[in-house]
């Protein structure tokens, strides 16, 4: 009988705290946009229930911002997150407790609430401040995203466009059908680097581009370069960072086959992998040693007098894909890259299907 009121206890506990870690959870999920939108006014719910408290209210510097309960009326009450901020600490006037909220030790806000346990209000109040932490943390690596984007787009490679409309220009008599073709791929290749689209594409349309690419491409290396593109169609709407496939593809053109003499071929492919999407650039070109590999990834290519590429120079596209994509899914998903020298490269994308937040435009 002993044992059984020991195990009712321990199951007890064990609920207590299952119900906690979700409310922890789900406090994140509401102020995901920090003290902004609807999110607030569910946080402020979720606290009150959780406190099992009269009244709570969620307030930035401008003022409140959501409240459960009923509103403040005694004097003074509102005058407590006052005192908080000033004193950059709790103050407890029951049945009043105020807490200033500390996001990277700068106030951001504040908590006020009715009715509910002063060490409780003070731990909850820090739960709130984390969730703001980590919204800030999430709008940062946004705008990281945003501005490693324009940086790539900023880039687009001069050496690229000046050869593509030296080559439509070079059959313009010769082959005129040929060039309107080309142009047109040309356009519609620009069309999408610099379209105002979100910050996400699906893979089908990042497919799209590419080959526009490859073509403009085939026909400056006189169609000598063997291009084979295979999808698996249940990809093909996966979203995706936009503009993440074509700097590999670049990458493997100028670096890869460029430098080694005679014909080459570039495969790109795409296939599910359980909850992952895998897509794979490869080359049968002239490769690079794993030194030369990853610091390409950091952005730089050391000194190599025995590689076909010649003196170092900054090589952003393959670190700002990376970076990107660590950005979005996580330090686990950057890229990968396979090569040796004399035996091409391949270079692997591997990110979940889905993902909070990825959505196509």
């Amino acid at each position: 009988m002993l044992d059984g009121r020991r195990r009712r206890r321990a199951e007890a506990g064990e609920g207590a705290t299952v119900r906690l870690l979700t409310a922890v959870r789900e406090l994140d999920d509401d102020l995901r946009e920090g003290l902004t939108g609807r999110g607030p006014g569910q946080a402020a719910r979720r606290l009150r229930r959780l406190l099992g408290a009269e009244t709570v209210l969620l307030a930035d510097l401008a003022g409140p911002v959501a409240t459960a309960g009923p509103a403040p009326e005694e004097p003074g009450a509102g005058g407590l997150l006052a005192q908080a901020y000033e004193h950059g600490s709790p103050v407890h006037r029951p049945p009043w407790s105020a807490v200033p909220l500390l996001v990277a030790g700068e106030l951001t806000g504040g908590l006020l609430v009715r009715g509910g346990a002063e060490p409780e209000v003070t731990a909850v109040a820090a739960l709130v401040a984390r969730s703001l932490d980590h919204a800030a943390l999430r709008r940062a690596r946004e705008r990281i995203a945003q501005a490693e984007l324009r940086t790539l787009r900023a880039q687009i490679s001069p050496h690229f466009l000046h050869n593509a409309l030296a080559v439509i220009g070079a059959r313009i008599r010769t082959d005129p059908d040929r060039a309107r073709a080309l142009l047109s791929d040309f356009a519609d290749y620009l069309r999408y680097s610099f379209s105002p689209q979100g910050d996400y594409a699906t893979v089908a349309e990042e497919l799209q581009a590419i080959q526009t690419y490859l073509e403009l491409q085939r026909a400056r290396f006189d169609d000598r370069m063997e291009l084979t593109v295979r999808m698996a169609p249940e990809i093909l709407p996966v979203a995706i960072p936009f503009l993440v496939i074509q700097p590999i593809v670049e990458n493997a053109v100028r670096h890869g086959l460029e430098p080694k003499p005679g014909p080459g071929a570039i495969q790109v492919s795409g296939f599910g992998e359980g909850p992952l999407c895998v897509i794979e650039v490869e080359d049968d070109g002239v490769g690079m040693t794993p030194e030369v590999a990853e610091a390409v990834l950091a952005g730089e290519r050391p000194a190599d007098p025995g590689h076909p590429l010649g003196e170092p120079r900054r090589r952003v596209g393959l670190a700002n894909v990376d970076q990107r994509l660590r950005t979005v899914y996580g330090a686990e998903y950057g890229l990968v890259i396979e090569t040796a020298p004399g035996s091409g490269t391949k270079v692997v994308i591997r990110v979940p299907r889905f993902r909070r937040g990825v959505v196509a435009h």
